[in-house]
C-alpha cells in the first residue's frame, strides 16, 4: 500500500481532508519516461524462436523498456534511479502503473496483479543432471513504497507442453530494503523442454486511507537484477565473478545539474567540479584489480576532448566503492548558445568479466534551464490539508549574471482522476536572508498541466520577462486544499533550499529530494542571424541547429508545405508534436536529443529533416 511522507518522518495515515496543512511526499501516478518508451517495445507473443542458454540481463543496458530480445512484454521500467543499492546498474521496478505509464485501471484498495516481466522462449531441452538454475537478486520498496503483507512479489515457470504458468517462489513480508539473492533448480521434466518461459508478477494495493484522490499514487515497489539461467551451477551460485558499476554518475558541475551555457561560459571556475564520482561494487568472492578511465566527447561537434585515467586498484570481494575521481578540464565548446558533453566512465577488468555494465555514461547538458533534478520523478510532493488554501512552496536559485528569465518549467505529475488539475499563482521572490523576500513577479491562476516532453516538464511562459542576477525564489501559491502534485526527485537533495510557507512562515522543507522546477534563461531566439543548414534534395531547411525554444522551417521550392502536417518524431519513432505548418515551430517542450521532422499532406511525405535540441 502506499505510504505518504510527511515532514515529521510520520506515515500518512489518516483522512487528508481532516487534518492541517502540511508538506506530504506522495507516490506516482503516471511514470512520463515508461509512456514515452512504450512505442519503442514490443510483443513477442507465442514465437517459435528460442533462446539458447546462457540466459542473462542485468539491465544495464536498457533505459525504460526491457530488452525486447530477452523479454516479452514491457509493463516493468527499466531505470537506475528507484534504488541505491542495486548490484550492477540498471533494475527493473515492478510498481502500481502500466505500460503506458499510468495506474492500472484495476489498481484499488484491493490486492490485484499489476506488472509481469515474462522472458523470451528458451531452449530447455535438457536433463535434471545438467544443473540448470535460475538465479536473481530482488528488492522490496527501493527509494520508493514498501509493499504491504498482501501485496507479493512472485515467479511462475510455463510447461510447454501443458500450455500453463506454474507459481514457484513468492517473496516473503520484507520491512527493510537491500538485494536478496535467489536461486533455484528447474529439474522437473515438464519445465526441461523448449519453449519454457519465465515470469514474475508482482501483485498491488492502493492506500484506502485518504479520501483525497489527488494523494492516491504508485505503490508497492519491487527491484529485481542480474537475472541468470544457466547449466552446470551448484544452490551455492549466487555470487557472479563481476567487477560493475552500480549507481549513476551525476552532474560535473558543483551547484547545478543542468545551467544555461552561457552563465556557466561566465563563471566556469567557480561552478567547474574538481571530479567525477563513480559507484562500483566488486560482486566477486575474490580480491580483484580494475583501471579506471574517462572519456569526454563534444557531442555537438563529434569531438573527443578529454580522456585520463584513475590508474588500477584492487577491490575486496562484496565491497562497494565511491571513487572522485579527479577532473582537471573544463568544458568548453565553440557552441555559442548550448552545449552537450558525453561523460563515459569505464572500469578496464578481466577478460572474464561481464563486459555490458562495464561503461556507464552521463550527459552533460548546457542549454537554458537551470536546474538541481536529474530529470526522473520518482514521487510526487505538494502541501495539503486543512489550512493549505494560498500555502506556497518555494525553491532558491541563482543567476549568476544579470540574465532575463524567460518561463518557468514544472513537472506536475498526473493525478489519481485528474485531482490536481487546479489552478496556482506561478511567483517568484527576491532573496531575504535564505527565505523568500519581496515579491518579483506572479502571475496569477496557472493551471496544473501535464508536460508532454520525455521529462514530463510543462512550460510557463512568463507574460513580462525580466532581468535577474543573484539568488532568488521561484515557486507557487496554490489557490485550494488540493494537493498539486509536482514532480519529486528522491536522489538530489535539495540541501535547504526548498521552503514552503503555511500559518504565516516560511519553513525549510524536511523531505529528502528536489521538487522538480527549473527556470529558463536567456534571450529570444533570432534565426535570421543563424546560418541555415540543408539536408539533401527536397529537404526541409532548419535553423537554428542546434536549437534551443523554437525552429524556423524555410519551405523554399516546396510550396504545397504551407498546406501541409509537420510530424516531429523522437530516435525511436513516436511521435511528439503534430502541427501545422508554420514557418516558426515552438519546440520548447522538447528535451534534449535528436529529433526527425517530417512534413506531410494527405499522408504523402513531402519533406523531411533532422534537428537536435540543446537543453
Amino acid at each position: 500500500m502506499l505510504k505518504n511522507f510527511l515532514i515529521s518522518a510520520l506515515f500518512f495515515s489518516g483522512a487528508a481532508s481532516f487534518l492541517s496543512a502540511q508538506e506530504v511526499v506522495s507516490g506516482l501516478t503516471r511514470n512520463i519516461h515508461v509512456d514515452n518508451n512504450k512505442t519503442l517495445r514490443f510483443n513477442k507473443g507465442n514465437s517459435a524462436d528460442t533462446l539458447e542458454l546462457p540466459f542473462f540481463d542485468d539491465f544495464s543496458t536498457a533505459t525504460g523498456s526491457p530488452d525486447p530480445v530477452k523479454w516479452q512484454d514491457n509493463y516493468v521500467f527499466i531505470n537506475n534511479t528507484y534504488s541505491v543499492k542495486q548490484v550492477t546498474s540498471g533494475i527493473a521496478t515492478f510498481d502500481a502503473l502500466d505500460n503506458t505509464g499510468s495506474l492500472y485501471e484495476t489498481a484499488s484498495s484491493f490486492v490485484s496483479v499489476a506488472d509481469r516481466l515474462t522472458s523470451a522462449p528458451l531452449n530447455l531441452s535438457y536433463h535434471p543432471e545438467d544443473n540448470i538454475f535460475l538465479s536473481f537478486y530482488y528488492e522490496a520498496g527501493g527509494i520508493a513504497d514498501m509493499p504491504e503483507p498482501g501485496d507479493s512479489l512472485i515467479l511462475q515457470y510455463w510447461a510447454p507442453a501443458e500450455q500453463k504458468w506454474y507459481p514457484v517462489w513468492r517473496a516473503p513480508y520484507m520491512t527493510s530494503t537491500g538485494f536478496r539473492a535467489v536461486i533455484l533448480k528447474i529439474d522437473q521434466a515438464k519445465f526441461l523442454k523448449k519453449g519454457f518461459m519465465f515470469r514474475f508478477v508482482n501483485h498491488v494495493s492502493l492506500s484506502s486511507a485518504s479520501s483525497d484522490p489527488s494523494m492516491a499514487g504508485n505503490c508497492d515497489h519491487w527491484n529485481i537484477d542480474y537475472v541468470y539461467i544457466g547449466k552446470n551451477r551448484h544452490p551455492a551460485d549466487t555470487i557472479p565473478a563481476d567487477v560493475a558499476f552500480t549507481l549513476p554518475v551525476r552532474s560535473s558541475l558543483k551547484t547545478f545539474e543542468e545551467m544555461p551555457w552561457k552563465q556557466f561560459r561566465q563563471v566556469f571556475l567557480a561552478e567547474m567540479g574538481p571530479w567525477i564520482t563513480i559507484s562500483y561494487r566488486n560482486n566477486d568472492q575474490i580480491v580483484r584489480n580494475v583501471t579506471r578511465s574517462f572519456r569526454i566527447t563534444d557531442v555537438y561537434n563529434n569531438t573527443l576532448v578529454h580522456t585520463f585515467s584513475a590508474g588500477a586498484t584492487n577491490i575486496d570481494p562484496s565491497v562497494s566503492v565511491r571513487y572522485n575521481a579527479g577532473l582537471i578540464y573544463t568544458f568548453n565548446s565553440v557552441s555559442s548558445d548550448s552545449a552537450l558533453f558525453r561523460i563515459e566512465s569505464i572500469l578496464t577488468t578481466d577478460a572474464f568479466d561481464i563486459k555490458q555494465n562495464d561503461t556507464i555514461i552521463y550527459y552533460q547538458r548546457f542549454g537554458r534551464d537551470f536546474a538541481f533534478d536529474d530529470g526522473t520523478a520518482e514521487a510526487g510532493y505538494g502541501i495539503n490539508g486543512l489550512g493549505s488554501r494560498n500555502a506556497m512552496v518555494a525553491y532558491r536559485f541563482r543567476s549568476f549574471v544579470p540574465d532575463t528569465i524567460r518561463a518557468v518549467k514544472i513537472c506536475f505529475n498526473d493525478s489519481y482522476q485528474n485531482a490536481n488539475r487546479r489552478s496556482f499563482d506561478l511567483m517568484i521572490w527576491s532573496n531575504n536572508q535564505g527565505v523568500p523576500g519581496d515579491l518579483l513577479y506572479v502571475q496569477e491562476e496557472m493551471l496544473v498541466e501535464t508536460g508532454t516532453d520525455i521529462n514530463g516538464f510543462y512550460l510557463y511562459r512568463l507574460e513580462r520577462p525580466f532581468e535577474i542576477s543573484g539568488e532568488y525564489f521561484i515557486g507557487w501559491r496554490q489557490r485550494s486544499e488540493t494537493f498539486l502534485n509536482a514532480g519529486f526527485d528522491l536522489n538530489t537533495p535539495h540541501n535547504g533550499r526548498q521552503l514552503y510557507w503555511i500559518n504565516g512562515e516560511w519553513n525549510i522543507s524536511q523531505t529528502t529530494g528536489s521538487v522538480m522546477i527549473r527556470p529558463v534563461f536567456g534571450p529570444r531566439i533570432n534565426p535570421l542571424i543563424i546560418n541555415k543548414i540543408r539536408f539533401g534534395p527536397d529537404q526541409l531547411k532548419i535553423w537554428p541547429n542546434p536549437a534551443g525554444d523554437f525552429i524556423t522551417l524555410d519551405a523554399g521550392d516546396i510550396s504545397p508545405l504551407y498546406q501541409s502536417d509537420i510530424i516531429i518524431t523522437g530516435i525511436g519513432g513516436k511521435v511528439i508534436l503534430r502541427r501545422k505548418f508554420s514557418e516558426t515551430t515552438d519546440i520548447s517542450e522538447l528535451p534534449a536529443g535528436i529529433y526527425f521532422i517530417t512534413a506531410v499532406k494527405r499522408n504523402k511525405i513531402l519533406a523531411t529533416g533532422k534537428f537536435v535540441v540543446a537543453r
